[in-house]
């Protein structure tokens, strides 16, 4: 199933995060097929970012700095933005960041989806909402079998359980008041995305460019520890698609869904960093035997439902999605355009056709 760029033309989107990693790449998307959209975010959380980098000011039609927990500061830029579809990226996004500052995580997580919703169901014109949490809101007992949608929600670390909450109370506000209302909400868990224009600490791949750039070995922790990795825009696709359901077609695509990589992309760090190491001259790295918090070493998901529902498929291999992070980052280094660089990935992956899904890669 395509996105269709004119269910989005003209349309109002309230997308939180919008100064972060992954609401940059969606903020570029989605107003390339004409989309007006509001962000709604603290100022970017690294120095430098994708949302300076590719001048994404120039493309909203609002950009409000400001904390997901100010429920007065929220509301009034909802209603001033009066959205037909809302996209919720806001979040501490970090598992060992929310062994330092767990309070700050759980307010953040919580109280930040408490204060969307609450503000949503007081917009009349709101019909869609998307909840992005995370494959780490599963109860994760590190097995083989892979996580469905219906599995036990859990979390060991703050940041895992925080999302188990939110995807708790997006369940309870579609039960208690948006199912009368008709707006339609819905969850989603993806897993370790990667992309271009990521300078988050503590995430593999832009700890493993950032120590390369400062010519300086790569510190790793767990290099065991086994990963569903997939490309930033693989994820935004299956928003995307699920948004324009959610409108469209009503109740039936709310609830939780799950967009993972195929069987043969879960790999473990260890293949990651040997990989980045075979494509970038002169990279080393280490490996760190010191104690650390815990961090799950297996977890897996099954996306047959947004493969079935939705018509979503993953189109790139793993080896590909490494290779178009590297690229971006070796554009930015060469002080391209990151705008125009960002665009023609997203035009690339889209023009990827259903039936060369993974065989051909031609991204």
């Amino acid at each position: 199933m395509e996105i269709k760029s004119s269910f989005w033309k003209n349309r109002s989107v309230f997308l939180t995060g919008h100064t972060g990693f992954k609401g940059g790449w969606i903020t570029i998307w989605l107003t390339m097929m004409g989309a007006k959209v509001y962000g709604y975010s603290l100022d970017p959380p690294t120095t430098p970012n994708f949302f300076s980098e590719t001048k994404l000011e120039e493309r909203l039609s609002s950009s409000v700095i400001d904390d997901i927990q100010n429920f007065s500061s929220l509301k009034s830029a909802m209603s001033l933005a009066k959205p037909s579809v809302i996209i919720h990226m806001a979040a501490q996004p970090l598992v060992r960041r929310s062994y330092i500052s767990p309070v700050e995580t759980l307010k953040t997580n919580i109280l930040g989806t408490t204060n969307l919703l609450e503000a949503a169901r007081k917009i009349e014109c709101v019909e869609a909402i998307v909840n992005v949490t995370t494959d780490k809101c599963y109860e994760n007992k590190e097995q083989l079998k892979p996580y469905i949608e219906s599995d036990k929600l859990g979390g060991y670390d703050p940041y895992s359980a925080s999302k188990a909450c939110s995807e708790l109370i997006s369940a309870a506000y579609r039960n208690s008041f948006f199912e009368e209302s008709g707006i339609k909400i819905a969850t989603v868990r993806g897993g370790n995305v990667i992309g271009g224009g990521d300078w988050a600490t503590d995430r593999l791949i832009p700890d493993f460019l950032s120590a390369i750039d400062a010519s300086k070995k790569l510190i790793i922790r767990y290099p065991d520890a086994v990963r569903p990795w997939q490309h930033v825009l693989e994820l935004l696709s299956g928003y995307l698609l699920l948004a324009e359901k959610l409108v469209t077609d009503g109740n039936r695509f709310a609830g939780a869904w799950n967009f993972g990589p195929q069987k043969n992309d879960i790999k473990p760090v260890s293949w990651i960093v040997d990989y980045l190491i075979r494509k970038i001259p002169n990279a080393q790295y280490e490996i760190d035997n010191s104690t650390h918090p815990h961090e799950a070493s297996l977890l897996l998901l099954d996306s047959s439902k947004a493969k079935s529902k939705l018509g979503w498929s993953q189109k790139l291999s793993l080896e590909v999605a490494l290779d178009k992070t590297i690229e971006w980052h070796q554009a930015w280094k060469n002080n391209q355009s990151m705008s125009e660089f960002s665009i023609s990935q997203i035009n690339s992956y889209k023009n990827i056709k259903i039936d060369q899904l993974i065989v051909k890669n031609d991204f």
